[in-house]
Order: structure tokens, then sequence, then C-alpha cells
């Protein structure tokens, strides 16, 4: 695990700090989910990093706003492949 520092203003320290956890907790999350949404890691990496169930990472994205179903043409047809294969 690497350790990064980084210098933020007051105002952001202090909007971090209303969430009731550990300011690198914060830090982490909102890293891992603009990672996802901006499909730079896939919904299980993501679940990984944050150390959860990728249910509940599912749960916590919808949370932020973030739809289950945002997926590309490819992504789509390898869920379906998925399914097919369960079957």
């Amino acid at each position: 695990m690497s350790t990064v520092s980084v210098e933020l203003d007051n105002a952001v320290v202090d909007l971090l700090r209303q969430r009731d956890q550990p300011i690198a907790r914060t830090a982490l999350e909102l890293i891992v989910v603009e990672l996802f949404r901006q499909r730079s890691i896939s919904r299980g990496k993501a679940a990984e990093l944050l150390g959860m169930p990728l249910a509940d990472f599912i749960d916590f994205a919808a949370g932020l706003g973030i739809p289950y179903f945002d997926l590309t043409d490819e992504e789509w047809d390898d869920e379906v492949a998925r399914i097919k294969q369960r079957s």
C-alpha cells in the first residue's frame, strides 16, 4: 500500500469532516467511485478497493446516483453472456 499526502483547502477538509468518518476513508471512496463512474475500473474492482461485497458497492453507488445499468454495448453483451453461461 502507498501513502500519498494531499494539501486541501480548509473548506474542503471541513466538508469531508461532515461525513462522520475518517477523511482518508472519504477520500478513498470519492476516488474509487469517480474511477468507476469514468469507467476506469469495474464494479468488482471498485468493491474490492473499498473492501466491500459487490452488492454493497452497487447499493453504495446507487445511493450516490450512479446507476447499475449504465453499461456500454460491450459490457451489456458480457453481462448477457455470463447470465447465459449460468443457465
